[in-house]
């Protein structure tokens, strides 16, 4: 049975707790990432046909692009278009090193990343020169660059013709094969939120925010800028490849005007954007509703442009409405109605004193403390 002395730890410690504890914003988190991630590795068993299953798997594609985009849009601040080069770079890398060089699939797909990564050093070094729509600019000629290069080269890439992938997995069905490379973009997707949650909490994350916020002050302080951007370039670069690659081994029919759309890399910006790209989840948030409602509205419109323009009033809806994302719009929200913190808690007399005893400051024991209901007048000094 608690005795005095319980009850009043127990009131010291409910007193003294810092204001916002996190102990349930974890355990709320934790249950909602155990709640998502049950969903997402149940749903080659929850898609009720092939056709369905794919859009899965396409949907997945766009997360991983998506959270790739991000390890340079997100942690620095500079906006590209241009990553579908990137993307195409690692899809047609693997394509070529298997048709050409007879390499396993997989291996030529790790090989195509290092690839991405080679070439990107100089356009990154060159490209990083520049801020703002400049970067923008240049991000969009590098691809346009590369799609002209694999529409002409058509020794190397097929040309206008594509290039047929072999598939890794020949021996599987249709339905299997896709529920076989769900589940690797799905590992795919997972090594990326790890990186990115890395980074987020390291030296070398805290230098690339300081340059989202303010370049020049990060740059005077001592921030190694230019090769902090550099390295966020380079790995951004090698998970869009690694994404573009893995694409190619799925889809297993590369087209230049895809592989290297700039559309794609727009996409890329308006997932991350959605969802919010200072968040680890928002980029997976966004390819969730973007990439869920591209495919809806290619099987709705089929041919026609009218999912673009659908696009197009998503992105005005972002811009207009939830400039920094989805998630920190609801965390805002959630914030302003939910129960405030107070920087100010009051505490009992006896509360006071036990505090100060359990931390050392002294003061009387409990049985020699004043009384202060005693009558004034006693000739006794307090």
């Amino acid at each position: 049975m608690p005795n005095a002395s319980d009850t009043e730890r127990t009131l010291v410690a409910a007193a003294t707790a810092p204001a916002g504890r996190r102990v349930p914003a974890r355990a709320v988190r934790m249950l909602a990432f155990t709640v998502c991630a049950a969903l997402i590795l149940s749903w080659p068993g929850l898609a009720p046909n092939p056709y369905i299953l794919s859009a899965g798997v396409m949907v997945a594609s766009y997360a991983c692009t998506a959270t790739a985009w991000n390890f340079m849009g997100g942690f620095t601040g500079y906006v590209s278009l241009g990553h579908a080069a990137f993307f195409g770079l690692g899809a047609y890398g693997t394509g070529v090193l298997i048709r050409d060089l007879d390499w396993p699939p997989f291996a030529a797909w790790l090989a195509a990343g290092v690839i991405v990564v080679l070439i990107t050093v100089p356009v990154g070094i060159a490209a990083l020169r520049v801020r703002g729509a400049s970067f923008v600019i240049v991000s969009i000629a590098f691809v346009l660059i590369l799609l002209l290069v694999a529409q002409t080269w058509q020794d190397l890439t097929g040309g206008s013709d594509g290039l047929v992938v072999p598939r890794p997995f020949p021996d599987l069905s249709r339905p299997e094969h896709h529920r076989a490379f769900f589940y690797l973009f799905v590992a795919l997707l997972a090594v990326m939120l790890l990186a990115w949650w890395a980074i987020d909490r390291s030296r070398f994350g805290t230098g690339l925010k300081a340059v989202r916020e303010d370049e020049d002050k990060a740059q005077a302080l001592g921030v190694p800028t230019r090769n902090y951007k550099l390295v966020a370039y380079l790995i951004s670069a090698f998970f869009t490849g690694l994404s573009g690659g893995m694409y190619a081994l799925w889809f297993g029919d590369l087209d230049p005007i895809f592989q290297f759309s700039v559309l794609l890399g727009a996409y890329m910006v308006l997932m991350a954007l959605l969802g919010g790209v200072r968040h680890l989840y928002g980029p997976l948030l966004g390819a969730l509703i973007v990439g869920g409602a591209l495919e809806y509205f290619e099987l709705e419109f089929g041919g026609t442009q009218l999912h673009l323009v659908a696009a197009a009033v998503l992105l005005g809806v972002v811009v207009l409405v939830t400039p920094d994302g989805i998630i920190p719009a609801v965390r805002d929200l959630v914030r302003r109605f939910g129960p405030q913190d107070s920087s100010i808690r009051e505490m009992t007399a006896a509360e006071l004193l036990a505090h100060n005893r359990a931390s050392g400051r002294g003061g009387p024991p409990p049985d020699e403390a004043p009384d202060e209901a005693a009558a004034p007048g006693t000739g006794e000094e307090r």
